[in-house]
């Protein structure tokens, strides 16, 4: 397993009950309060991670303060990244998590280096922050403090309802730095969120979070997404959905349709034949050519969202556009590490959060180790 790069010092112990193969651990931690899951931790090497060159985000860096997220989302773009560990990208993604220990310690000495430009950094672009692993470690706090201390922009997305934790130390650090929030959410219906989503907190208890950080004056975009075609996509679901995102007091929305990347494709292909083989044939044609719905598609969802964020004021702010929207073609796809087509998934259909700083949807990074 690749797991050395992981490390600041490869002097330290190098072997793990159960894992007697694995190099660059500390230890693995399981706990009775997280059952099923495992705590692999780790001394990364470094903290901030550098977006590839003429990529479409607005940000020049990420922090990822885990590897895996117990949020489970069958769905999720992020799968293959475990596979660079010799890990699945099905359940060892949900249930091995690997925590950078000394993020905060390595983070303060990368923003206290000469060099150092202050750009903005992102945090939630390939895996949750705010996870359960978070409530055991309390990473975010010292991420946070770094960054404001040393005059760092950052946005953060999430999923986890656990950011309620930190919302007054953020709205403290707004004061500092411009600083953008942007939560996820993509199912309504309790049951098909229970299936696809099941360690991520109810939408009613994202909304709540929505609620809490506008109230503490900070800006809030939400992302529905993805938009899964043939389940959320129907009239009726993005009318409820949009109408809650807004009554919450969200600053913004961005509409992504659902993108299969290699790893995910394979999760979420066998959870749908199993649970509606009557939608198969309908993704297959959908996503035949690759991870992105076609163009036709993601005219027909855009003409479908327009007139309900219009109703709902929710359009104020002018669509942006980036490589890879309705009419473009969405550049490499690859999923592999290494892989340099970072930018917006193709179809997003972004309303820009008003505020400091643009929240963007999730799109892998860069896979370097980190």
């Amino acid at each position: 397993m690749r797991w050395d790069a992981q490390r600041l010092d490869l002097a330290e112990p190098e072997v793990l009950p159960g894992l007697p193969t694995v190099r660059g651990l500390l230890r693995s931690v399981e706990v009775p309060e997280f059952p099923g899951l495992t705590f692999h931790e780790v001394r990364a090497k470094s903290a901030l991670n550098a977006v590839p060159a003429g990529s479409a985000m607005p940000f020049a860096y990420t922090v990822n303060t885990f590897r895996g997220c117990s949020h489970a989302c069958v769905y999720c773009y992020a799968r293959s990244t475990h596979e660079w560990l010799e890990l699945d990208s099905g359940t060892d993604f949900d249930q091995q998590i690997v925590v950078k220990t000394n993020v905060v310690e390595v983070l303060r000495r990368e923003l206290a280096r000469p060099s150092w430009k202050r750009e903005h950094v992102a945090l939630g672009t390939n895996t949750d922050p705010y996870q359960r692993a978070e409530g055991r470690y309390r990473l975010m706090p010292g991420v946070i403090d770094a960054l404001a201390r040393s005059g760092t922009p950052f946005s953060v997305l999430t999923k986890g309802t656990l950011a309620r934790r930190d919302v007054p130390r953020l709205a403290a650090a707004s004061r500092d730095v411009p600083i953008g929030m942007g939560v996820s959410m993509a199912i309504w219906d309790d049951d098909l969120h229970a299936a696809l989503e099941p360690g991520v907190p109810t939408p009613r208890a994202r909304l709540d979070l929505v609620r809490a950080i506008t109230d503490a004056g900070l800006p809030c975009g939400v992302f529905l997404a993805p938009v899964l075609p043939g389940l959320t996509d129907r009239l009726e679901h993005l009318e409820a959905a949009i109408g809650a995102i807004a009554a919450a007091g969200a600053t913004g929305v961005t509409v992504v349709p659902l993108h299969l990347r290699p790893g995910a494709r394979e999760w979420f292909t066998a959870w749908l034949a199993r649970e509606h083989p009557g939608l198969v044939g309908r993704y297959r044609q959908l996503y035949g050519r690759g991870a992105y719905v076609p163009a036709e598609y993601r005219a027909w969802l855009a003409g479908r969202v327009a007139p309900l964020l219009a109703r709902h004021g929710l359009d104020r702010q002018s669509s942006g556009t980036a490589r890879g929207t309705a009419g473009e073609p969405a550049g490499p796809d690859t999923g592999l590490p290494g892989d340099e087509s970072v930018g917006f998934p193709a179809g997003s259909l972004p309303v820009r959060p008003v505020g400091h700083v643009p929240v963007v949807p999730p799109e892998p990074e860069q896979l370097a180790l980190c």
